[in-house]
């Protein structure tokens, strides 16, 4: 049997063993929508819940992809084995992943501690793609005990990251206006632990005292997070560590408040929603020209029918 037929079984067992070839095959299966992605994603099902996602988040030109570079060598360094989701531009020809960020995470390429995959945001709004989701459970049951989820860099719109990440670390650079960025993006609600890269420039303390303050206008319940606002250097791995520590502070709080599991049951929510709505549309979409869709729409456009009867009635059908 070759490889690309190779049973889903067979896939995961030899990822369950850290064979980076299997772990980047399953994702493949993944971003191609495979007919056996149902087999894999109930063989993947009894390895998974252990992995902590991080996501990282932050205007373009802030640094992300060296700051994720500088905590996978920190994190390496605890003998933790990490996983890198570098949610890249895609390429408008052909709808991958520009592979940016993998270059210039080139230094960890030959770790087997470290596996990288760049994925294409094919035009999916948020900064994530559609398939991260289910690309983290294959990360996670290959027995990843960190995996980073480094977003496209597309400014607000960068929020769904936190729905996804068990801790979202907003980065932020001197001489961008991201204090007051941060504040109209409602990065302030999604961020849990904030990181000014770039300290070394002039205005660091000034970001950092600025969101500071704002942090400590929330309004926040007894026992609620207060985010850190850290500084860090990430082209020669400066703060690096006090990130990790910060990261494994909030995983510990949500754990023993309870919100690491609500945040985890939202992420299978939003999970089995999207998989519901692909397949929808993918039924409406398959009788072609003519199909009950379009003579809804038509008699919503002639006014003699509303859209929520229509809709109602594409339910039905």
């Amino acid at each position: 049997m070759s490889r690309r037929a190779e049973a889903p079984e067979a896939l995961i067992a030899r990822a369950r063993e850290g064979e980076a070839r299997a772990i980047g095959r399953l994702i493949s299966l993944v971003e191609d929508g495979s007919p056996v992605l149902r087999e894999v994603m109930a063989g993947l099902t009894p390895y998974v819940g252990n992995a902590h996602v991080v996501g990282l988040t932050g205007s373009p030109g802030v640094g992300k992809s060296t700051s994720t570079s500088a905590l996978v060598t920190e994190l390496r360094g605890r003998d933790l084995r990490v996983g890198v989701l570098a949610v890249d531009p895609s390429s408008p020809f052909s709808g991958g992943a520009l592979l940016g960020d993998r270059i210039r995470m080139s230094e960890h390429a030959t770790d087997p501690g470290v596996f990288i995959r760049s994925m294409g945001a094919r035009g999916h709004l948020g900064g994530v793609s559609r398939a991260t989701p289910q690309a983290l459970r294959v990360l996670d049951a290959a027995g990843l005990d960190v995996i980073l989820v480094e977003t496209v860099g597309v400014g607000q719109s960068e929020v769904e990251i936190a729905r996804l990440a068990d801790t979202t670390v907003v980065l932020l650079a001197p001489g961008m206006g991201d204090g007051i960025q941060a504040f109209k993006a409602g990065i302030l609600e999604i961020g849990d632990v904030f990181v000014i890269n770039k300290a070394d420039r002039d205005g660091a303390d000034s970001v950092r005292r600025d969101l500071r303050a704002m942090i400590s206008l929330g309004d926040r319940p007894e026992g609620a997070w207060r985010p850190p606002v850290l500084k860090t250097v990430a082209t020669t791995g400066e703060g690096a560590s006090e990130v990790v520590d910060a990261v494994d502070q909030h995983r510990a709080w949500a754990a023993e408040t309870g919100e690491l599991e609500r945040r985890r049951v939202r992420r299978a929510r939003d999970e089995i929603e999207a998989i519901a709505l692909t397949a929808l549309r993918e039924r409406w979409g398959s009788v072609g020209e003519g199909a009950v869709i379009d003579r809804l729409a038509e008699a919503v456009a002639s006014g003699s029918s509303d859209s929520y009867a229509a809709a109602d009635q594409l339910l039905a059908d």
